[in-house]
């Protein structure tokens, strides 16, 4: 696919060090390489050391990538559940290389059952790795990150939209999903005068990764977009000063748009294809900019 128009890099990450859960594959990843080809140092806090039959890539083969791309990285095998995986994780990235100066809070799970669908061990799992693992892993790494002169945390999470039919067929999953939001609500708030940035980010139409692609199966591919789009959204705002935008739930599309972006027609996944791409889940249904 020509990726000439995608965002170009701009050396503003050069020597940060970037915290990225499930950063094995899909977005993760994808925000990753965008920011190791600044020069920027990647901890790849991820469980999946060990290739899995049904899921590409481990934090190895990820880091042998941003090495290749011209970043540093630092493979991390973490349970975003554990509280001590989390802090060995932590404090392996700061040994290594002094510090952390981005967190991105991207692991998540999902199942988008409705409430009698969903056995309490998916409940606990998503709950314990969407909301009680980006508290965590934010926790863990504000101590660090007030010593950042360039200090964001990005919450891969939708905005907080209280309409009853985000909740109604998968009651579970929006709570999940929403904690993720709440802490960037709270946090903004909490660590506004630490110099912090707080935000959000979620994607207008769906972005084709495995998890997508378990869920919908590989037929939806023609409807979605690339990671691409998430990783030079993200990328823009972390080249932003820490501070000067804080406690937003950014879309991907108008962070892009802010930077003097109008054709998205590169990030699709079928390049030049001809269907109306899907809206992301969370957010009301638009015209995809084909």
């Amino acid at each position: 696919m020509d990726r000439r128009q995608t965002m170009q890099n701009t050396g503003k990450l050069a020597g940060l060090t970037l915290f990225i859960t499930g950063a094995s594959r899909g977005i993760g990843k994808a925000i990753a390489l965008k920011a190791a080809r600044d020069g920027a140092n990647i901890v790849l806090a991820a469980k999946t050391a060990e290739p899995h039959p049904k899921l590409p890539g481990t934090i190895y083969t990820a880091a042998a990538e941003i090495e290749a791309a011209g970043g540093k990285a630092l493979p991390c095998i973490v349970d975003v559940r554990s509280e001590e995986a989390v802090r060995a994780a932590v404090k392996k990235a700061v040994d290594t290389f002094g510090g952390i100066d981005i967190l991105i809070n991207n692991a998540s799970a999902i199942s988008l059952t409705p409430t009698e669908g969903t056995d309490m061990k998916r409940y606990d799992l998503m709950h314990n790795i969407n909301t009680r693992g980006t508290f965590l892993v934010s926790k863990e790494c504000l101590p660090y990150l007030r010593k950042s002169r360039h200090a964001h945390i990005l919450n891969l999470s939708p905005p907080l939209n209280m309409e009853p039919h985000l909740f109604s067929n998968h009651v579970a999953y929006t709570m999940a999903k929403y904690g993720m939001s709440m802490c960037v609500l709270g946090m903004a708030q909490e660590y506004e005068t630490a110099n912090i940035s707080v935000n959000a980010l979620w994607p207008r139409m769906i972005i084709f990764t495995a998890a997508v692609e378990m869920l919908r199966g590989k037929e939806s591919y023609p409807y979605s977009r690339t990671p691409e789009i998430m990783a030079d959204a993200a990328y823009a705002i972390l080249c932003r000063p820490a501070g000067v935008s804080t406690g937003r739930f950014f879309i991907d599309e108008e962070v892009l748009t802010e930077e003097g972006m109008h054709d998205f027609s590169q990030y699709a996944y079928v390049p030049g294809n001809a269907f109306k791409l899907t809206p992301s889940i969370f957010i009301n249904g638009t015209k995809a900019k084909l």
